[in-house]
């Protein structure tokens, strides 16, 4: 049984970026957090090394915010100013903010971040106006785990027959963290392959918060879907996540700031 790939459209580097840029800030964060919950833990006598210690991660955090200056134009910053931090928007203001922070030349993805009441959330969910980019199916097969073991994954996600997952063991290490290993509760694990195919291909997205933390990081659509679009594909994915599962929202593009949500 051969792959099935279909060709991805879009700004996949710019967005791969900012996830790396997003992903830079949460670890300076849990760094910063975890030296001071130590100080608090430890003797008197060991408090100037542990003192020392959360000296060292708040210059890590100045040179982060330095290099993220940056990274980031005056364009960006200018932008950042509309946003107000403190302020937890509607969703039908949320986006008419974002249309706002619009600054690039291509068609920026729009991102819903959860912050979830546990982990171990996930499921899957067909938007109604789908999100705007071409999911690469792939079913496994002998070749394509040749190709997984030098390295090569051209698919966005993998079905499987029940008699592959043995072969596919093999590979779970380089699968597994990148989310892409078939699994019976996402459904692609399956004796017809080919229906699951569809399903993807007709639309249909799997989510899953993330392996440490209770987040799910959600693509809902592209900017030129328009208010109305986005808003319908929104509280279709909240409705399949559940509001009891949520506790905070942030909504964003690409390449803009993140915008507090009330769901």
């Amino acid at each position: 049984m051969g792959k099935i790939r279909v060709r991805t459209l879009g700004d996949e580097e710019a967005e791969k970026q900012q996830k790396e840029e997003l992903k830079k800030k949460k670890e300076v964060k849990i760094a910063e957090k975890k030296a001071e919950k130590k100080t608090e833990e430890i003797p008197v006598e060991k408090a100037e090394e542990k003192a020392e210690e959360i000296q060292e991660v708040k210059t890590k955090k100045e040179k982060f915010q330095k290099k993220e200056k940056a990274y980031h134009s005056t364009t960006y910053f200018s932008l950042s100013e509309k946003v107000d931090k403190k302020k937890t928007y509607s969703l039908s203001q949320a986006l008419e903010l974002l249309e706002k922070l619009q600054r690039s030349k291509f068609d920026e993805t729009v991102e819903l971040h959860l912050n979830t009441v546990s982990g171990g959330i996930s499921g899957n969910v067909t938007l109604p106006h789908g999100t705007g980019k071409k999911t690469r199916v792939a079913v496994a097969s002998d070749a394509l785990i040749a190709e997984v073991e030098k390295g090569i994954i051209n698919f966005d996600v993998l079905v499987a027959d029940p008699s592959m997952m043995a072969k596919l063991a093999k590979v779970a290490r380089v699968l597994g963290p990148r989310g892409l290993m078939p699994n019976p509760k996402n459904g692609t694990i399956t004796s017809k392959p080919e229906e699951v195919v569809k399903k993807y291909e007709g639309g249909q997205i799997s989510f899953k918060t993330e392996a440490k933390a209770p987040i799910l990081h959600l693509t809902v659509g592209k900017v030129s879907f328009g208010p109305k679009k986005l808003e319908e594909n929104i509280e279709t994915m909240v409705k399949a996540v559940k509001k009891s599962n949520i506790q905070n929202a942030t909504l964003k593009s690409t390449m803009s700031p993140g915008i507090r949500v009330s769901l």
